[in-house]
């Protein structure tokens, strides 16, 4: 190295200052980045909810993230390759030609360090408070270099056309239910999320994409009231009914004319006999159908969340469903939607329901038929899929291509299922084990 003391004169310590404002610079850019991009939306949001202006300019930088991540990169790239390019001309002038290769390794060093790694550990260890406080800064480079970015958007969208790759500026790369699902699944396996917790979430996210074909109480477990039959046998049917409300038909099972609620039969039937003191002689000519409320149908392919919505609007809780030629194919309440995010609810008639998954000796499990493979997911930590069927039986079948036979045998999606007891047509018990 040259000891003339001309080369430390004004320009090199200037050359010097530069080159260390640029590395500060590299590293602002670095980290805002890598907090903008790794900060959840949803803490972001409950600081902006809060007041905080910082967190509130995050998210509206956040939107579009195309246009975010190419102004910093502009940005972080004009800042190195300028600092780099005044580190060369530094170092050869102290060095000579061999200041070239010392700067880049310099350089190397101290933007690795000082405008990567640093910045960028601190900056996804405190994403959201590293997010609030760059946004505003940011939000102004966004701003200032948002023509030259347009400008590269359009140049890289037509690069990827002529390879065969199109780009939805409107897509989210992760939809939000997914996130939120992934997060979930991930915290359950770390043991961070309990199964309840994750599941009532799951269920709740899940009522938009499930219909009320899959929950339905089918038609043959339907519990109905012959209106053509005498006072008493209706009035001795529900009082020995576990259920508030019942379908009325008349003639066949598939004419609904009517839904009756215990508690109105019980009070009209008490007004015609007279009260306390009056006769049941008068109840020969009670008419089920002036206390039965109109039927409410609706097809089978309502999404749950559509379902929900209509009961808290109509302030009811039983529907009857339909299919597209107008068939009663089952019936639904509003527990049964809740039931699909709390799991089940027991009252002092379900107590002394059968268990329908029972641990045998062999380590297998014996599954009731018409269980469904939602609820077999749910209370085993299976991942059965239910695209093709509703219950353990319908799966079976499906895979099967037929009706088994008790005894027969089969294996699929990583599992083992033997036909246990067969009624007819419909397979009422099997053994389920994973492989």
């Amino acid at each position: 190295m040259d000891s003339d003391p001309s080369l430390l004169d004004g320009a090199f310590w200037l050359t010097t200052a530069s080159i260390l404002l640029l590395l500060v610079l590299s590293g602002f850019f670095s980290g805002s980045e890598t907090a903008l991009t790794a900060s959840s939306r949803g803490k972001l949001r409950a600081q902006a909810d809060k007041g905080s202006r910082g967190a509130q300019k995050a998210l509206e930088i956040t939107d579009d993230n195309e246009r975010l991540i190419g102004s910093v990169l502009l940005g972080n790239n004009l800042v190195n390759i300028l600092a780099a390019s005044l580190a060369t001309a530094l170092f050869t002038r102290l060095f000579g030609e061999s200041g070239v290769a010392l700067a880049t390794l310099v350089m190397t060093l101290l933007v690795l360090v000082f405008a990567e790694v640093l910045p960028k550990t601190y900056a996804i260890t405190n994403a959201e408070k590293a997010a609030a406080a760059v946004a505003p800064v940011i939000g102004v480079v966004v701003t200032v270099f948002s023509p030259v970015v347009a400008a590269v958007r359009l140049l890289v969208r037509g690069v990827l056309r002529l390879f065969g790759v199109q780009i939805d500026p409107d897509s989210n790369i992760l939809a939000v239910r997914e996130e939120i699902a992934g997060a979930l699944q991930l915290g359950h396996s770390e043991g961070v999320v309990e199964k309840e917790d994750r599941d009532r979430i799951l269920g709740a996210l899940d009522l938009g994409d499930r219909t009320v074909e899959e929950i339905m109480l089918h038609r043959s477990n339907i519990e109905m009231i012959d209106a053509d039959a005498d006072p008493e046998s209706i009035l001795k049917q529900c009082l020995e009914s576990r259920h508030t409300r019942l379908p009325v038909f008349r003639g066949q099972p598939e004419n609904i004319v009517g839904v009756v609620h215990a508690k109105d039969l019980f009070r009209a039937m008490y007004a015609q006999a007279g009260g306390g003191e009056g006769s049941a002689d008068r109840l020969k000519s009670f008419d089920i159908l002036k206390v039965a409320n109109a039927p409410y149908f609706v097809p089978e392919t309502t999404t749950l969340d559509d379902q929900m919505r209509e009961f808290l609007r109509m302030h009811s809780h039983f529907a009857l469903v339909v299919d597209e030629y107008g068939s009663l194919r089952g019936l639904i309440t509003l527990e049964d939607i809740l039931e699909e995010i709390v799991g089940e609810i027991a009252d002092e008639f379900d107590v002394d329901e059968d268990v329908t998954v029972t641990r045998t000796e062999d380590g297998q499990y014996l599954v009731e038929g018409s269980m469904t493979i939602r609820d077999l997911n749910r209370a085993m930590d299976w991942s059965l899929p239910d695209d093709e069927a509703n219950t353990i039986a319908g799966l079976v079948i499906h895979e099967a291509q037929m009706i088994p036979t008790v005894g027969q045998v089969f294996s699929f999606h990583g599992f083992r299922f033997e036909v246990v007891e067969r009624e007819g047509n419909r397979i009422t018990w099997l053994k389920v084990r994973p492989l």
